[in-house]
């Protein structure tokens, strides 16, 4: 199942959340630790892109040429 971004903020709304965001950051937060974590870290965990090409209609039946 797929909805686009502002389905998701229209239903979050309806049932009453709101977007929020914190005031400040965290007094513990080690600005080094999260440098070397988003260099080192999050290159691997980071998902790679699709690439476009033929695909089905089908979600059910693969691609028949």
């Amino acid at each position: 199942m797929s909805c686009p971004i502002t389905g998701v903020w229209r239903l979050l709304h309806r049932h009453g959340w709101s977007w929020q965001s914190p005031a400040h950051r965290a007094l513990e937060r080690d600005e080094h630790a999260v440098g070397l974590w988003k260099k080192d870290v999050w290159p691997q965990v980071e998902a790679p892109r699709r690439r476009s090409g033929p695909t089905s209609p089908s979600r059910t039946r693969p691609d028949s040429r």
